[in-house]
């Protein structure tokens, strides 16, 4: 999804957005450093393959997924991190590893990290390793509709705690 179609489907659902331009960056950290986004506000897409079928993880861009927390919580009975060769054909304009976090325009399953609620915008790439897109959480949680959980091993001991 090139970035002029994600622009048109926020505008067609009257969601307000800033586009923000960046040099070019690769980890989510680089890229939240070069749009100057703080990493907790910036959403990654991480691909993953639940049973056969590939499903994507929205996390904060400073945390890792924990596969494992995943795969229980989805009830799947296997679980791991996409190659890009599983995924590469998924996502036709997009540069590989510059996914927005809208797996659902995909017709995938996405779960997004409990963590990301609270802030109150995220921002995140917008099919290039060049611009962002940083719009309101409510928003992105209402379009996407993601199932929420615990995706990180701190998420995890945090809830055990409480």
């Amino acid at each position: 999804m090139p970035v002029k179609t994600l622009k048109d489907y926020l505008d067609e659902h009257g969601v307000k957005y800033i586009a923000i331009s960046h040099s070019i960056a690769y980890t989510a950290h680089d890229t939240a450093r070069s749009a100057h986004v703080p990493d907790a506000a910036f959403a990654k897409a991480v691909m993953v393959k639940l049973d056969d079928t590939m499903a994507m993880a929205v996390l904060r861009g400073s945390d890792k997924l924990d596969v494992h927390l995943l795969r229980r919580a989805a009830d799947a009975d296997t679980a791991h991190l996409a190659s890009e060769e599983e995924f590469q054909g998924l996502f036709p304009g997009v540069e590989i590893g510059a996914m927005p976090p809208f797996g659902n325009l995909y017709g995938m399953p996405v779960y997004a990290d409990a963590a990301l609620a609270g802030n109150d915008s995220i921002a995140f790439n917008a099919g290039t390793h060049r611009e962002l897109l940083q719009l309101q959480w409510q928003d992105y949680r209402r379009l996407v509709g993601p199932v929420m959980m615990n995706l990180t091993l701190d998420d995890a001991a945090a809830s055990a705690e409480s």
